[in-house]
């Protein structure tokens, strides 16, 4: 390779200058920022636990209004980033409803999926479709459907809500609409049948009907497709004192322990859960489970790996990278 002299230094130097308010910039000096050897995600991996952060959106249900709220929101906010970064590409928060109050109905580009945590007597409508809350049930809100939450009985309703909003930090068009009441007009349905919900009684049969220390089943459509094009999920069963095989993926995710304890080792970093705690994964960061309790553990996930897969960004680094040649 050539020695670059002084003055060839001193004349790239001077270009750069030059170029000030032409709103250009030279690429080759920032070439191996823009083209970088593996991902670079922002984000870090961090937990949440359940714990420390419940009294605190309890605190929230008795001192900010549902009408203050409009959603009484704790978001997951990755501290290496600002809201509303839970990972790079997916948006986590814990939402809260107390007896008697109504989430007022609006919709939105946005797509949500929603893992009921604690509580009773809670429930979403969902277009015209309203869904009775159990612990464990997950929630679809498809694109520009209205929805409203609500709350009988006594006691909290919390859950934990999946968007992908930090993709509309990049695509600037995302709309909202307020319903003109407070609740869209809506019918019980059996949730059994409904097509936008997935109960955990049935999805925790699934997983224990299959053979294994580590079974991973994904929330799928009827036609077996993902729940969006942008956001899916899956729940997971781990073995009591047993492992996950390590991955490394071009996908980044966020985990919900439904019960049990353990550890992941994310990046080379431990960090020790147990129910109720929610932790995230970036992209590209090397991660397993192990179940260090007496009881197995269920985990629940939600993730952007059906946009990384449509658009043909995802792989992991057992993938064959001569297969991904276009």
């Amino acid at each position: 390779m050539a020695t670059m002299t002084v003055n060839q230094v001193e004349a790239g130097d001077q270009l750069v200058m030059d170029l000030e308010g032409t709103h250009t910039l030279p690429l080759w000096a920032q070439m191996a920022k823009l083209n970088p050897a593996s991902p670079n995600p922002k984000c870090i991996p961090h937990i949440w636990r359940y714990s420390e952060i419940k009294p605190y959106l309890v605190r929230a249900g008795e001192v900010i209004s549902e009408a203050e709220a409009e959603r009484r929101v704790l978001m997951l906010v990755n501290p290496a980033r600002e809201a509303p970064y839970t990972t790079d590409t997916v948006y986590g928060g814990l939402q809260l409803v107390m007896p008697n109050e109504i989430a007022k109905a609006h919709r939105h580009v946005a797509f949500a999926m929603r893992f009921i945590i604690e509580g009773s007597g809670g429930f979403t409508a969902v277009h015209g479709k309203r869904i009775q809350m159990q612990r464990g049930d997950v929630i679809l809100t498809p694109r520009w459907n209205f929805h409203d939450h609500g709350k009988d009985g006594s006691g909290p309703m919390i859950w934990l809500d999946g968007l992908d909003l930090p993709n509309f930090r990049h695509f600037p068009v995302h709309f909202v609409e307020h319903y003109s009441k407070p609740r869209y007009p809506a019918e019980d349905v059996d949730t059994s049948k409904s097509t936008i919900v997935f109960p955990w009684t049935k999805m925790k049969a699934k997983l224990d009907a299959v053979d294994g220390n580590h079974v991973s089943l994904r929330y799928l459509k009827e036609d077996g497709s993902e729940v969006s094009l942008t956001l899916g999920g899956a729940a997971e069963r781990l073995n009591a004192g047993k492992s996950s095989p390590a991955v490394r993926e071009t996908s980044s995710c966020v985990y919900h322990v439904i019960t049990g304890t353990g550890h992941s080792v994310i990046d080379g970093q431990k960090i020790e859960w147990k129910q109720g705690d929610t932790f995230c994964i970036p992209t590209w960061n090397r991660y397993e489970h192990s179940a260090t309790g007496s009881e197995d553990v269920y985990l629940y996930r939600f993730d952007d790996q059906p946009m990384t897969k449509v658009l043909g960004f995802y792989r992991t680094d057992q993938t064959d990278i001569e297969s991904l040649v276009a």
